[in-house]
């Protein structure tokens, strides 16, 4: 039996595959995505990720900012700029990992102004 799923001689054609919004089809996004060039899409996507990682970033040094005592998060006097370091790589492999979902939120806002404009 040939399987339709994953197109290996199925009688379908490959279609691409809708963006989701809420775990649903989005269509308004997908029509967007016709009207906006590939490289715009690719620069907006870096900058919603970019976006997502400062938001993290800051959630993370406020989450260890209260934190006493000796170690890497500890209140010494080293870890100061250490911490801001590690905070900062934590968030950015956060964000390109998938992150929280705001990404995906600033991507489709900035495709959905611009398909607008063009």
């Amino acid at each position: 039996m040939q399987s339709l799923i994953n197109g290996n001689g199925g009688s379908m054609p490959r279609q691409a595959l809708m963006p989701l919004y809420n775990s649903r089809p989005d269509p308004v996004l997908q029509d967007a995505l016709t009207k906006v060039p590939a490289q715009t899409q690719a620069k907006d996507k870096k900058t919603a990720t970019e976006f997502e990682s400062m938001f993290l970033n800051s959630m993370f040094a406020q989450m260890t900012s209260g934190l006493k005592g000796d170690g890497p998060f500890g209140d010494t006097v080293g870890t100061g700029p250490w911490r801001s370091m590690l905070t900062d790589q934590y968030a950015q492999n956060f964000a390109k990992a998938g992150g929280v979902g705001i990404s995906h939120e600033v991507f489709r806002s900035l495709i959905l102004q611009q398909a607008k404009q063009s």
